[in-house]
């Protein structure tokens, strides 16, 4: 037995450890999703006890360029859940690569599925609206995560202009591509002549989105792959969340594609404090947008390059066309807001 599952008894010893108690795995599991990174369900008895619901995440055998390691965004977690968000509890970290070979957590496994494409549908049909006041709310809670932070020092400090910060990303990211991208610099080039209203700078999760939100029973129960967090405008997650690229056909419905965007905004608001910026969103809908593209096109080089062969990658680095077309009249709306 290779891979994690034939590290089994190394993974007992380090949770043994970890938890100061006898530790038994009945059960490991690779589990569905993570595009980046690795998730293993473990079902493991501590002292005796009824056997505990857990996850494992690793590294991925490749990944993309502005991923945390799992150290990083294990100290995310931390301080989400320690905030009140609504994750799953972070209990260990492991350094050590003698156990799976890699750096690793484990977390509490939370209940219900990922909100994706199915679920996403039948949540836009039946309680949506629901979930997505919950979700303005859980979001409203996260960006009370303000800097500085010791425990998050790891984190780049907020740019004084997160807009400009985030072209040059994406920007060098497509030049270390090396395709060219008409539209996708075309975009990045507009954005930049059309900076948005200054913010306070926040946390942001930065993959806010329905895919990555757990639901049972149509209640929301974790929030999920904070390996792209970092400080920065607060109008980003919310743009990221109502995007287009992540509605799950449901376009007309533009909060996760579950509910209408005011409910949403309305939502965040109410829990927040603060109004949001109708056109610093638009801006950052672009940048969503843009950024996605860059991203898919990385993970579609994983698949090209040999590295990781998956037809999940490949698939997702050929949806660049299907971006650029949504690219189009977004600039275009903020463009006329500019006028």
């Amino acid at each position: 037995m290779t891979g994690i599952e034939g590290r089994r008894e190394r993974i007992e010893r380090f949770i043994a450890g970890a938890s100061g108690g006898d530790v038994r795995i009945d059960r490991i599991a690779r589990l569905d999703g993570g595009a980046i990174q690795e998730n293993w369900g473990i079902d493991a008895a501590i002292d005796g006890a009824e056997p505990a619901a857990l996850v494992l995440r690793k590294n991925a055998p490749s990944g993309v360029s502005v991923s945390h390691g799992r150290a990083e965004e294990f100290a995310v977690l931390r301080a989400a859940f320690d905030a009140g968000v609504t994750v799953p509890e972070p209990l260990w970290l492991c350094t050590d690569p003698d156990v799976v070979g890699d750096d690793f957590y484990i977390m509490r496994r939370v209940a219900g599925v990922a909100a994706r494409h199915v679920v996403a549908k039948q949540l836009s049909a039946d309680g949506g609206e629901e979930i997505a006041a919950r979700l303005g709310a859980e979001l409203a809670r996260i960006h009370t995560i303000v800097p500085p932070r010791d425990d998050l020092g790891f984190l780049a400090p907020p740019p004084a202009t997160p807009g400009q910060a985030a072209i040059e990303l994406y920007r060098g990211m497509l030049d270390r591509l090396g395709t060219a991208r008409p539209v996708l610099e075309w975009g990045l080039r507009g954005l930049e002549r059309a900076p948005p209203a200054a913010a306070p700078p926040v946390l942001c999760h930065r993959d806010f989105r329905t895919g990555n939100y757990m639901v049972a029973d149509g209640v929301l129960t974790g929030i999920l792959d904070w390996e792209f967090a970092g400080w920065g405008d607060p109008h980003e997650d919310i743009a990221w969340f109502c995007a287009a690229c992540w509605r799950s056909g449901n376009f007309d419905l533009a909060a996760g594609g579950i509910a209408p965007r005011q409910v949403f905004c309305e939502a965040y608001e109410e829990a927040s404090g603060r109004r949001i910026d109708t056109r610093s969103v638009a801006y950052w809908e672009v940048m969503a947008h843009i950024r996605w593209a860059a991203i898919a096109l990385e993970q579609g080089q994983r698949h090209v390059s040999g590295a990781e062969p998956s037809l999940s990658l490949a698939l997702t680095g050929r949806q660049i066309a299907e971006i650029e077309y949504e690219i189009l009249p977004l600039m275009r709306s903020l463009e006329d807001m500019a006028a």
